[in-house]
């Protein structure tokens, strides 16, 4: 994206990224995810800890179903559990990883490449508002 600056607008920038995002292949995406910890996981990263703020006041029984449900989709899949947590609590976060782990290998990647997509667009809005 920094090859392609200047941008005219932030639709420039979010059009750039998805454009980007989607003529990379599954080992940029394997790389993308690497960078992000578990859900429900404790963080250092403020920003994915703000992300990831529905599972900060979780029962603890939600915070293990959740940890158990990150081993499967790991064991199964062989990448961490990648979901667009803003706004969502540690039950829906749960819910959607129990719900994946049914997908095939080919179709999860998919999925979490484009949550991994919906991130970074969130990502991007908030580095904007900034600017």
């Amino acid at each position: 994206m920094l090859g392609q600056r200047p941008f005219k607008d932030a639709d420039e920038v979010f059009a750039a990224a998805d454009r980007i995002w989607q003529e990379l292949g599954p080992e940029d995406w394997h790389e993308a995810f690497q960078a992000h910890p578990r859900i429900g996981q404790r963080t250092t990263d403020n920003v994915a800890a703000q992300e990831q703020a529905g599972a900060a006041s979780a029962p603890a029984g939600v915070l293990v179903a959740l940890a158990d449900a990150n081993r499967a989709y790991e064991a199964r899949f062989g990448h961490i559990y990648i979901v667009c947590a803003t706004g969502k609590s540690a039950d829906e976060m749960l819910a959607l990883c129990r719900a994946r782990l049914a997908n095939d290998p080919d179709t999860e990647l998919s999925v979490a490449a484009e949550e991994q997509r919906k991130i970074t667009r969130l990502r991007l809005e908030k580095l904007l508002e900034k600017a």
